[in-house]
């Protein structure tokens, strides 16, 4: 009896993963429809669960980069303050379930399976949506039934037609802006300035870090058609780095010596951003404390991004996947790090500014170590070694991303620094490789 029990437990939990596999495999097969803009099929899919995502309290940020840490931010912040805080993000670096948290938890898989087959009920079947239709209704709907005090949702490309700009926040954030997805939001700043500043909604307090006059003006702009108040990190919001941490000199708070819990020299202006947004929603009624700030900054923690998964080499992942990224993340290995020799793990996207990326990193490297996650999208390792060849570096072509991290640990002696960028499936796949049990992936 008892070993019967056990294995119908054990068939219960594979029946269980069997369904989690099918559900979230059936999500992927919707990305052969690729990118579509438009507000109308999440609008419609979420009417047909009784519009959940109405009336209820959120963050809303979009930005070339930063996006994800300024959310962490604020996320850690509210929770810290004993708020129930949903957060939205993409894409997953691991697990589907990533993309779905509460108070830092991710979704069940158990609950996302759930979530999928009705959602697929709901598609219509000749004009089913996008991938990330899809998952944008499906955050706002776990959101909803979890009762969620706020939910921070991060924009996935874009603003003005992206799924998630089906929601009206209390208030939302524009981290900095550069050139990205040209094919989508147009040619120049100005005009993908344009789409990102989409989220901004009739009356709803709008706090900028971005600092190109054209893209600011832009930004102004349309804040202004909007009656939206427009605030500036850097103007009516200011802050600097000390020894002693972050000092903040905010719309009415004043703090020093802030520590963050996320490593790099861009964080600074994401966190002065996220605790503008924090202001801002004291006057919606949500109210934090100074020890609540401190705390919740402390205490961010965001997979992926300026970390640390290894000592002697120092081992260093990021996942800077554009030009902008991967100069801020240059100037944080140049003033944040004491080492001998840095080998470089570079594996890119196909359909980013690869050779624009490479004169960015590549000349920081004594050693560079050209590859590709397993990801139909990435660039043949080929192509990266023929656009770093003008540059001089010493290096080698290692296919399979695995073997090229074994192979920079061969390389690397104890006082260097191994540094693993160029796509957020590169970390994710790196991660899993140094940590195979905390960043285990989906079957």
């Amino acid at each position: 009896m008892r070993s019967s029990g056990v294995a119908s437990g054990m068939q219960a939990m594979k029946t269980q993963k069997t369904r989690y596999r099918d559900a979230v495999n059936y999500l992927y097969s919707l990305q052969k429809y690729g990118i579509k803009f438009g507000l109308s099929k999440t609008e419609n899919l979420l009417r047909a669960f009784g519009n959940p995502h109405q009336g209820r309290r959120y963050v809303h940020i979009a930005g070339t980069n930063g996006k994800g840490s300024a959310s962490a931010f604020i996320s850690s912040i509210l929770q810290d303050a004993g708020l129930k805080v949903g957060f939205y993000s993409s894409p997953h670096l691991v697990r589907f379930t990533e993309r779905f948290r509460i108070n830092g938890e991710e979704i069940s898989q158990d609950a996302a399976a759930s979530l999928i087959e009705e959602l697929k009920r709901a598609f219509a079947p000749k004009s089913p949506p996008t991938f990330f239709e899809a998952t944008t209704a499906m955050a706002l709907i776990y959101f909803a039934r979890e009762k969620t005090d706020l939910a921070v949702m991060e924009v996935g490309m874009g603003g003005r037609l992206d799924a998630t700009n089906v929601i009206t926040p209390l208030a939302c954030g524009i981290t900095n802006i550069s050139l990205e997805h040209q094919e989508y939001l147009g040619k120049g700043l100005a005009s993908i300035a344009r789409e990102k500043a989409g989220i901004i909604k009739k009356g709803v307090d709008v706090i900028a870090a971005a600092q190109q006059p054209i893209v600011v003006k832009t930004l102004e702009a349309i804040a202004a058609e909007r009656e939206a108040p427009f605030w500036r990190v850097g103007k009516h919001i200011r802050y600097r780095t000390t020894p002693a941490g972050l000092d903040y000199h905010g719309l009415q708070l004043r703090m020093r010596g802030l520590r963050l819990g996320l490593q790099g020299n861009m964080q600074a202006r994401n966190a002065a951003l996220a605790l503008g947004i924090v202001e801002r929603l004291a006057d919606k009624g949500i109210h934090v404390s100074e020890e609540h700030i401190r705390n919740g900054l402390a205490k961010t923690v965001w997979i992926g991004r300026m970390q640390v998964v290894g000592r002697h080499p120092t081992i260093l992942l990021d996942g800077a996947h554009n030009p902008g990224a991967l100069r801020v993340l240059a100037r944080s290995i140049q003033t944040g790090f004491t080492y001998r020799r840095l080998i470089l793990v570079m594996g890119i996207m196909a359909d980013k500014a690869i050779a624009e990326m490479m004169r960015i990193i590549a000349p920081l490297a004594d050693y560079l170590i050209c590859t590709r996650p397993l990801y139909y999208r990435a660039a043949h390792p080929e192509v990266l070694m023929r656009e770093a060849a003008p540059l001089g570096r010493p290096g080698e072509i290692v296919p399979l991303l695995t073997d090229a991290l074994t192979r920079a640990r061969e390389v690397a002696g104890t006082e260097d620094l191994i540094v693993v960028c160029g796509s957020l499936f590169t970390v994710g796949e790196a991660l899993t490789y140094f940590d195979p049990v905390t960043y285990r992936p989906d079957d």
